[in-house]
């Protein structure tokens, strides 16, 4: 599913936070959107995941333009995984339930069917799904919130900085987890990080923010090699001790 934002711009009462955002990711590729802190690349995430309702410019799929509001069928193509996964699932219920919710609320069959393949894909053991948050690591509990956003069998994954939480091993794994998910499934991932090298590992391109603005595109390649232009590009390339090689 191709996905064009243009020209997005998004206010905070008297305040622009981002300012004239625009790119196109192809059906099927990985996007990245690097920055720090307050830069505006989670805003604009929200913002094509239907959260944020407030915004000026144009959000398409598939050439199809969305507005604030979303019809409940979009969110069956279209997923957003958290930063915190703990945060993400209510605590007082089961991973069965939460993995039951969205295929409820979308009148879809063969819900245990749906739950063992999710639970399968992202190599949880089926005991899992009886068990509470509080229950599984870290690295469990993302990948249950991962779970969550495919068992509708969506074409899109807005990723929030889906391994900040996570310690450093755990980071890779759910990392190559979420780059065999993408080729499995020809899914279409929008990621935002602050690690550079956490995006460059996933991502085969990358858009640099700051302030608000989108100020440089560039091939995860060309960034390895140091062929950037913005100064805030390279001096984000400078503070990555290491940029990984993609999967």
């Amino acid at each position: 599913m191709t996905i064009e934002v243009d020209n997005l711009r998004i206010r905070f009462g008297t305040r622009e936070v981002v300012k004239g955002v625009s790119f196109r990711v192809e059906g099927g590729e990985s996007f990245g959107i690097v920055g720090e802190s307050g830069s505006g690349k989670s805003t604009v995430l929200r913002a094509m995941a239907g959260l944020n309702q407030q915004w000026d410019g144009r959000i398409a799929f598939s050439g199809r333009m969305v507005e604030g509001r979303r019809e409940p069928a979009f969110f069956r193509t279209v997923q957003m995984v958290f930063q915190d996964p703990y945060g993400s699932l209510h605590p007082r219920q089961t991973i069965d339930r939460i993995l039951s919710e969205l295929p409820l609320v979308h009148g879809m069959d063969g819900i245990d069917r749906r739950i063992a393949k999710v639970l399968s894909d992202v190599a949880l053991p089926q005991s899992a799904r009886f068990r509470y948050p509080h229950q599984l690591s870290g690295g469990q509990r993302q990948r249950v919130a991962i779970a969550r956003a495919l068992i509708a069998n969506p074409q899109v994954l807005l990723l929030d900085e889906p391994t900040s939480a996570l310690d450093v091993s755990v980071q890779a794994e759910i990392l190559n987890l979420l780059s065999d998910l993408r080729a499995e499934r020809r899914l279409t991932y929008v990621m935002v990080s602050h690690n550079l090298s956490v995006i460059a590992h996933l991502c085969g391109r990358v858009g640099v923010m700051i302030n608000g603005e989108m100020v440089e595109q560039v091939s995860a390649e060309d960034l390895r090699l140091g062929r950037v232009h913005h100064p805030h590009t390279l001096e984000l390339r400078s503070l990555s001790v290491e940029l990984e090689e993609p999967v």
